[in-house]
């Protein structure tokens, strides 16, 4: 079972009251592109193929072959599922949703200037990452307890600072016995689960995502030369509930029957980048192409979260206790990208495309003016690593219809094996063309195993829950030509 040094987000901001940890900046800075259903159905590998707005976010320089001007949206309903093992138990949880995936606007200019043939102007929405997932997990743990947590954070502290200066976690578990001090002692304490055995359970229910919202110029130069930039204005939207529960389900704890807490985050924020690229077409069967992204910055990051804590002990009646409300602001800056881009075109009839990228996520970094984070910047450098994404893609077209499939692997962003975190999609699809519109359709299946840790310090930490991801995805895109 591979242990992770990284300590998880939910247990981080209760404990510090701040949220920000490896953990999200890892997911605040991992792209899936999504974009056009033609663009998905040959799986995000259209960088070098052009005139499809998903390349907007891509290789900006595909703008460049657009010769008409184009309005395109793309609908979609994503489905994922969840199955957890956790000492020997297992469990699973699904999710479907409806959301959009693109929206497009393309003008196109045609020019007759020194080779310049076509200049457009492209104006939209292309998501980059979801966050919706149902997990629930349980296991018996006969090691150690969520408690020994905290009390191992409340040994050495005096009470009274415990009730002033620790609201998210200590201060709701001691109001309600489930911190007391041992008799003599102000500052040692003990907990309602002296000793392990108890049915661990926990839900997480997720939402939301990233879309970038952007703004593209191209151009074409002889139809050889394709230049294209991007300023892309991501924005988050993550929403995370997560609710934590031991009980005494085999009745060999005195006086315990259960307790738990329920997590409530919602993090916003915008950012700003700009992507560059280019393609070459030699011949009119080979484009070759690069682009490079400079890192987005998150000017306006803000969370806001709070807790709720119940027990049930068999020596008082149920109680529960509700935090304040924790609001925090702070700026993100996620990796550079570079993007290398091959396609080649078959008689017209064809085409098979494939798309290299390279993200370092050690490189992510959090700021705010009143606090350094410095042991979490040199946790993310020490925890994540550089990563090498493929994305290979074919189309085929029988007259007005177009057959095509796609895969794409995304390496792990683990540093050292600490984790797995791998993910791998295939798709496919089918479009057809009217003359001035189209229609096309997309499915996707993807996969992917990681290990999560329901609660961690330096000293105490269960054994991993051993989670699996599969999620199917379809999409519609309509586009009309004028």
């Amino acid at each position: 079972m591979k242990r992770s040094i990284i300590i998880l987000s939910l247990i981080a901001f209760v404990f510090s009251g701040f949220s920000q940890t490896v953990d999200d900046a890892l997911r605040y800075s991992q792209q899936f592109y999504e974009g056009s259903a033609r663009n998905m159905a040959m799986g995000s590998a259209f960088g070098g193929l052009g005139a499809d707005f998903s390349v907007a976010s891509t290789n900006p320089a595909g703008m460049g072959l657009y010769r008409s001007s184009e309005l395109s949206i793309t609908p979609e309903v994503t489905s994922l599922f969840n199955s957890s093992t956790y000492n020997n138990m297992y469990a699973e949880d699904s999710k479907s949703i409806f959301n959009l995936g693109n929206l497009g606007y393309v003008q196109t200019t045609k020019m007759s200037n020194n080779g310049w043939k076509f200049f457009q102007f492209g104006v939209g929405m292309n998501r980059l990452n979801t966050y919706n997932t149902n997990q629930y997990m349980q296991g018996n743990n006969l090691n150690n307890s969520r408690l020994d947590i905290y009390k191992e954070q409340a040994d050495g502290i005096d009470y009274s600072y415990i009730e002033n200066d620790y609201p998210y976690d200590l201060s709701p578990a001691w109001s309600i016995y489930l911190l007391d001090t041992i008799p003599g002692y102000n500052d040692y304490y003990y907990t309602p689960v002296p000793f392990a055995g108890t049915l661990q359970e926990q839900t997480i229910q997720s939402s939301g995502s990233t879309n970038e919202w952007l703004m593209s110029l191209s151009a074409n130069y002889s139809d050889k030369l394709f230049i294209g930039a991007t300023v892309g204005l991501p924005y988050i939207r993550f929403k995370r509930e997560t609710f934590y529960r031991e009980s005494d389900a085999a009745d060999t704890i005195p006086y315990f029957n259960s307790w738990s807490v329920r997590e409530n985050l919602v993090t916003t924020g915008w950012g700003i980048n700009l992507k560059v690229g280019i393609i070459y077409q030699p011949t009119n069967w080979i484009r070759i192409g690069g682009a490079i992204h400079t890192p987005s910055y998150y000017w306006s990051m803000r969370d806001s979260w709070y807790t709720t804590h119940t027990a049930d002990l068999e020596w008082t009646s149920p109680e529960k206790v509700e935090s304040v409300t924790g609001n925090y602001e702070y700026r993100l800056t996620t990796p550079m990208r570079l993007i290398g881009d091959a396609a080649f075109i078959i008689n017209k009839m064809g085409l098979v495309s494939f798309e290299y990228e390279y993200v370092d996520y050690s490189t992510s970094r959090f700021k705010a003016r009143d606090y350094g984070f410095n042991d979490v910047n040199a946790s993310i450098r020490s925890s994540y690593q550089s990563t090498h994404n493929i994305r290979v893609g074919t189309e085929w077209r029988l007259g007005q219809t177009t057959l095509r499939a796609g895969y794409n692997y995304y390496s792990s962003p683990y540093a050292d094996n600490l984790n797995d975190g791998e993910r791998q999609t295939i798709s496919a699809g089918i479009g057809y063309n009217f003359g001035n519109a189209s229609i096309d359709f997309a499915y996707l299946r993807w996969l992917s195993d990681e290990d999560y840790y329901m609660y961690s310090s330096e000293t105490i930490q269960p054994n991993a829950v051993v989670n699996s991801y599969r999620g199917q995805q379809f999409a519609l895109t309509l586009r009309t030509k004028f």
